[in-house]
């Protein structure tokens, strides 16, 4: 199995070992189901936008460090809105901006940071070229 070197906190590590004896343990169960959860949301979620609100969402998100502290429901929104405002994302991209606020205020946080996380994914991607995006759009 290919190693990975994660960082946590102390009380994460704390958490691990309570609930799996070893850090280890905890970490080779946690992570691959994360990832599984992750692309299984992320499918779903999808379904929510059409092809030009999720073209807006990923532009919203290029240049973006995401961060922990920062990922919940308020800051997507902030993110798309900013976009749409300062670049116009929604009206290059074909988007209904309205429809696509009211389609984002209908997620929950985990939900809005797993689109977030996608979305900043394709920027760091090795498939990452505006000839691609549909593409990356269409997968998962």
């Amino acid at each position: 199995m290919p190693q990975v070197a994660a960082r946590i906190n102390e009380n994460q590590e704390r958490w691990l070992k309570d609930y799996f004896r070893t850090k280890s343990a905890g970490a080779e169960f946690i992570l691959p189901w994360a990832v599984d959860t992750f692309f299984r949301a992320i499918t779903i979620i999808k379904q929510l936008f059409t092809t030009a609100e999720l073209k807006t969402i990923v532009e919203a998100h290029k240049d973006m460090k995401l961060m922990p502290d920062n990922s919940r429901l308020s800051y997507l929104l902030l993110r798309v809105n900013d976009a749409c405002d300062t670049n116009q994302a929604h009206t290059r991209n074909g988007a209904s901006r309205s429809s696509l606020e009211s389609k984002l205020k209908t997620l929950n946080d985990t939900q809005a940071t797993a689109l977030m996380v996608w979305a900043s994914a394709f920027w760091v991607s090795r498939s990452c070229s505006a000839d691609n995006l549909d593409e990356y759009i269409r997968s998962y």
